[in-house]
């Protein structure tokens, strides 16, 4: 069966429907990963957008529940170039285009991929309709594509109760609250193999509920969408920053801390999103390869270098990658330190987490 993207600048590209046949409007963006794509189509972060994978190739690996950073698929739409129709690993538990139906996720194969990222780098990020409608109205979609709106996304991924996991035992013993707005399984994983007992809590949840919990630190998890749509989340962050409470944040939670310091932040032109972001760190002079996925970034020229200072830099375009907080036990990070999939050169990161809550105590 054919399929369609449409972009709100009148392009089509014509391809092949590999995964559920509704039509779907969403936000078109790119990924530079050549693995990993069952992390990436289960990363909440990806909340109202249809991901085109730079590879050739997706899928020749199949689909395995282990590898999952969520318990179902967020993603609106996936494009690829070329479908693996028969994946080849010892793990594989069913086909890529398998876990798109039964995901209700429209696909599309055949798309020349690399024209499509050429136009998003160019032009930024576009909405775009995927649809197997031969006979539509390109005039109607677009109208249809240009009233499109995100939303407050973050909803839609959050947990809606809070929920805790155990730390292995023999490990630090800290006990981690973790604001979900949209988090990843590896983040979770990265705290209890450390020992931490991580209690999740909605997006929402008050400050006073966590500090009543008595945590040893609090972690400010990624997550899709504008990080200004969330200013009930940002308000009680406001309020955890008060506290002496040791706090590290990652991605959304980096991009929300620093809205909630006075910061501001703004959209990128087509964001980062791939294995192989280097940063470099402003205190060691190191540079690190990183896995990242966001849209928006923390203007640094509105961080008050009286309450933090930058400490990560993208090597590729000078943007901001940490911030360090002044006088607390708080450190944020634009990329994705549990990586899933991507190298792990900056798991560091959540030892320095435990050693802050080592000294807190």
């Amino acid at each position: 069966m054919k399929a369609f993207l449409i972009l709100e600048d009148g392009s089509v590209y014509e391809g092949k429907s590999i995964g559920a046949t509704n039509e779907v409007i969403s936000e078109i963006v790119f990924n530079t990963s050549m693995w990993g794509y069952e992390e990436v189509l289960t990363d909440p972060s990806y909340a109202g957008q249809a991901v085109c994978m730079t590879y050739p190739l997706i899928g020749n690996y199949g689909v395995n529940q282990e590898d999952m950073e969520a318990d179902r698929s967020f993603v609106s739409g996936f494009i690829v170039r070329e479908l693996a129709s028969l994946p080849s690993n010892f793990r594989c538990e069913g086909s890529l285009e398998k876990f798109l139906i039964e995901q209700n996720i429209p696909g599309i194969a055949g798309v020349d991929t690399r024209a499509l990222t050429k136009k998003l780098r160019t032009a930024g990020t576009m909405r775009g309709m995927i649809t197997t409608d031969e006979n539509y109205d390109l005039k109607r979609v677009l109208e249809k594509i240009r009233c499109w709106k995100m939303g407050h996304v973050v909803l839609d991924v959050t947990c809606k109760e809070k929920k805790t996991y155990p730390g292995a035992v023999g490990g630090c013993g800290y006990k981690v609250a973790l604001v979900d707005l949209g988090v990843k399984k590896a983040i979770i994983k990265n705290l209890t193999k450390r020992g931490c007992t991580v209690t999740v809590y909605p997006a929402e949840t008050s400050a006073e509920e966590i500090i009543a919990d008595a945590p040893d630190g609090i972690m400010l998890s990624n997550g899709p969408g504008d990080p200004k749509d969330n200013k009930k989340t940002i308000i009680e962050i406001q309020k955890l920053f008060q506290t002496k409470i040791p706090i590290f944040a990652i991605c959304l939670g980096h991009q929300l801390l620093a809205l909630a310091n006075g910061a501001d932040t703004k959209k990128m032109k087509y964001g980062h999103r791939g294995a192989n972001h280097p940063v470099k760190d402003l205190k060691t002079g190191k540079v690190y390869i990183s896995v990242q996925n966001h849209g928006y970034m923390v203007r640094e020229d509105t961080i008050d270098r009286d309450i933090a200072e930058v400490s990560f830099r993208n090597v590729n375009d000078g943007t901001v990658e940490g911030v360090h907080y002044l006088g607390k036990n708080v450190q944020t990070v634009q990329f994705h330190p549990e990586a899933s999939a991507g190298p792990k050169d900056t798991e560091f990161l959540f030892d320095q987490f435990i050693n802050m809550m080592e000294v807190a105590k």
